[in-house]
């Protein structure tokens, strides 16, 4: 059972009972589903009376199987007599009463605007109208913190979502709607936690201002406490609710602006922290209080010092948390949404600092993952914004390390199909000169001769195709600025897969199905002759794909 609110305020207005005292039902006790039926028909001819008697049995529905004040004892115990009326009074009311309430009202169905509600708010048959909503509101929000059936919390808030203007005569009730949707979306899991989140995004979206503050904050702080673990289970999940967190900062850009920039400078912090901690290991009390300031005034003797030292050293447990690093991949995605058509440049070259501090702050094979996750935020960022930022360094440093012994497996087969684009891009003979120095020095560290001839090789095909690239710039007569010429570039050449770099890939594609053939095991020469076939039919389509996705992609 959830347990997010309490009702007990309902029973503080008597006249929220609602209870017709001309119903003879109702003080015998026992509604039968027939009698609802008789109801639900009296209501859709605008019978006021009927519809004060279904909302005090739709009000002990919802607290059916609970003990709470205020509810008459023969409400929840004798009024609902079995499971079909309890599912017929349910379903009327859930699927009716929006409405009946609009028909009364004089609302149009389609209207979404609180002003609409606001200016009733002085009229009579609002003020007679007026309890009758907040009891259908308020046993509806009991009834989302009682009952465990997916099913029915995601169509009880799909029926909430339409009756949402309501809620702007009632701003408490507000609060607790935001409070339990938030805990739904966070914790429950397909329909019921896209329900939940349909629903904030309409309060975000008609009521605005402090609500959509309300909501961003405590969607933010879901998604914290929700992304501290990451498994195969649940990535799915920590994904969909950074997206929809992205999508809600949507509703008001300039303040989740103002929301983003304070918690990338908090992970910006914890950074520098870091950092210090790594830079200055080994110093003196009087050395580090220079460095941090009146943070070491109570850590420069004996103890405090080595407690200082472990304060400090939390933080890089920080940044190797999933909850840091799911925190930067959320700020990543909003700005890479908006970076267009809004000014976020101050968060962008920001995140980019955190992006590359973060990169660079643990070196060696074991940090090699978060390493990989830093480029691509860098590579989304950059293709988001159409700025340029360079990754080549944080790539090529890999290859100062030694990943494999002589002899050694070689790993599973990788798509590389950017290479290409970039090959027969016009910016390649500069795009390709850090990756060349950091090639050329590869043989002082490479393990094998095997990996020093292939880098080699590769050096060689880059070397050529910057001459290629080159002759072909110089045959040009359009300018820098003349971007759609510069897109078109040997479009001629990239779609005909003629191009010396292209045929270069193709042998390494190919060379890189055998490998993985014959790691899986070729148990006949037969079946050798048969794989061999498809060797090169295979290599040349990964080839193509490659080449037409990249073409598709510039267009």
């Amino acid at each position: 059972m959830h347990n997010l609110g309490s009702d007990e305020d309902e029973t503080s207005n008597p006249s929220m009972q609602l209870v017709d005292e001309d119903s003879s039902v109702m003080k015998k006790g026992k509604v039968t589903n027939a009698v609802i039926n008789s109801w639900c028909e009296l209501v859709k001819k605008d019978s006021e009376s009927a519809l004060v008697s279904l909302l005090n049995v739709y009000r002990a529905a919802c607290h059916y199987g609970t003990e709470s004040i205020g509810v008459p004892e023969t409400a929840s115990c004798q009024i609902i007599q079995n499971s079909e009326t309890f599912c017929s009074i349910l379903m009327f009311m859930l699927c009716e009463v929006d409405n009946i309430f609009r028909g009364l009202l004089k609302i149009s169905s389609s209207s979404c605007k609180k002003e609409v509600i606001l200016e009733l708010k002085n009229t009579s048959k609002w003020k007679s109208l007026k309890p009758l909503i907040k009891s259908y509101l308020r046993s509806t929000l009991f009834l989302l913190n009682q009952v465990t059936d997916s099913e029915i919390l995601a169509f009880s808030l799909s029926r909430l979502r339409a009756s949402i203007i309501f809620f702007a005569a009632f701003p408490s009730l507000l609060h607790r709607l935001i409070k339990v949707t938030v805990h739904l979306w966070a914790s429950a899991d397909g329909v019921l936690s896209s329900c939940s989140f349909l629903v904030i995004q309409n309060v975000a979206v008609v009521f605005t201002s402090d609500f959509f503050d309300i909501c961003l904050r405590r969607t933010y702080m879901a998604y914290i406490v929700h992304s501290k673990v990451v498994d195969s289970i649940n990535t799915k999940h920590v994904q969909f609710l950074r997206n929809s967190f992205v999508e809600l900062c949507s509703v008001d850009v300039h303040k989740s602006c103002t929301k983003a920039l304070l918690s990338i400078q908090k992970l910006y912090n914890i950074l520098k922290q870091a950092l210090r901690t790594k830079n200055k290991e080994g110093l003196d009390g009087q050395k580090m209080h220079e460095c941090f300031g009146s943070q070491m005034n109570l850590a420069l003797q004996g103890s405090h010092a080595l407690l200082f030292i472990v304060y400090v050293q939390e933080a890089m447990k920080k940044i190797c948390s999933w909850q840091y690093i799911n925190c930067i991949d959320l700020w990543v995605m909003f700005i890479s949404a908006n970076v267009r058509d809004y000014e976020l440049h101050h968060i962008f070259y920001l995140i980019i600092q955190l992006i590359n501090g973060v990169a660079c702050l643990f070196p060696g094979p074991r940090y090699f993952p978060l390493r990989k996750k830093c480029i691509q935020w860098l590579n989304h960022l950059s293709n988001s914004s159409g700025i340029f930022i360079p990754v080549s360094s944080l790539v090529l440093d890999v290859l100062e390390y030694k990943m494999a012994k002589e002899g050694g497996k070689p790993g599973k087969i990788c798509n590389f199909s950017s290479v290409l684009k970039w090959s027969y891009h016009i910016s390649f003979p500069e795009v390709a000169t850090i990756p060349l120095i950091f090639l050329r020095k590869f043989p002082e560290v490479a393990t094998t001769e095997n990996q020093r001839r292939m880098v080699k090789r590769l050096i060689d095909q880059m070397e050529q195709n910057i001459e290629f690239v080159q002759k072909k710039r110089d045959e040009v007569a359009f300018s820098p600025n003349e971007h759609q010429s510069v897109e078109s570039f040997l479009q001629l050449e990239k779609c005909s897969l003629n191009a010396p770099f292209t045929q270069y890939y193709r042998s390494v594609m190919q060379k890189a199905f055998s490998w993985n053939l014959d790691a899986n095991g070729i148990k006949s020469s037969l079946e050798h002759k048969k794989t061999k076939r498809k060797r090169g039919l295979l290599s040349k389509k990964v080839v193509n794909e490659s080449v037409n996705s990249e073409t598709e992609t510039q267009r």
